[in-house]
This record gives structure tokens, sequence and C-alpha cells, in this order.
């Protein structure tokens, strides 16, 4: 059974940091497009960061560059995101994802949506 599942979602500060781990099952990550996207009050759902198939290359969200990094541990074959200086506007639904892209990370009007996503954990960032 193909499942994904996130963790590390919290509550902190503006200017704090959190680090997301995803662990993927019953495919390896190597097979599919993985990353992040969020989900925010009133907001579309909006890709964050991805690494395309095989890893071969990694796409970041305007808004994150700089503070946020994906990294990805095969053997385990989880993905995390480390968040540094985060801000109120970071605060939404975080989603693990996979599948098939064209434009590198489901981009809006290119893409379908993922075909495999994980259960979501929520970060919330206060003032």
């Amino acid at each position: 059974q193909v499942q994904l599942a996130e963790s590390g979602g919290a509550m902190v500060q503006a200017g704090g940091s959190l680090r997301l781990s995803c662990t993927a099952s019953g495919f390896h990550f190597d097979d599919r497009a993985i990353g992040w996207l969020r989900l925010a009050p009133g907001q579309a759902l909006a890709p964050i960061s991805c690494f395309s198939w095989r890893g071969a290359a990694t796409f970041y969200a305007d808004s994150v560059k700089g503070r946020f990094t994906a990294s990805r541990d095969n053997a385990k074959n989880t993905l995390y995101l480390q968040m540094n200086d985060l801000k109120p506007e970071d605060t939404a639904m975080y989603y693990c994802a996979a599948g098939e892209t064209l434009s590198g990370c489901w981009a809006p009007k290119v893409d379908p949506y993922p075909d495999t996503w994980g259960q979501g954990t929520l970060v919330t960032v206060s003032l």
C-alpha cells in the first residue's frame, strides 16, 4: 500500500524554526517526483518544494527561498523540510505528496494534483 506520513508540525513564534518529516512506504522516492505543498487559510493550495524524479532537481517557491531547505534520505525513504525564519504567513497545513509532474512541482494550471498524499501536518506561526 502506497502511503506518506508527515510529522513535525507545531506552533512556533515568528523567527523560529521547524523541521517537517515525510516517510514513504509502498514505493521508493526515485520512482516519482516528491515534495511539499501547503494550504493556508483563505488561500489556494501552493507547491512549496519538490524533488524531481530521481532527485535530479529541487524546486522552491519564491516565498520560501532562502528560508526553507528540503532534503531526503533515500535509505530511510524520508523527505525533510527544514523551515527557518518562520513568518505568520507560513501558517498552513503542510502536505507531503508524490506523483508525476511536468512543471517539476505541480504548478497550478500545468499539472494535475499529485496522486499520493499524506494526511498533513499543521504549522502555526504566531507573532
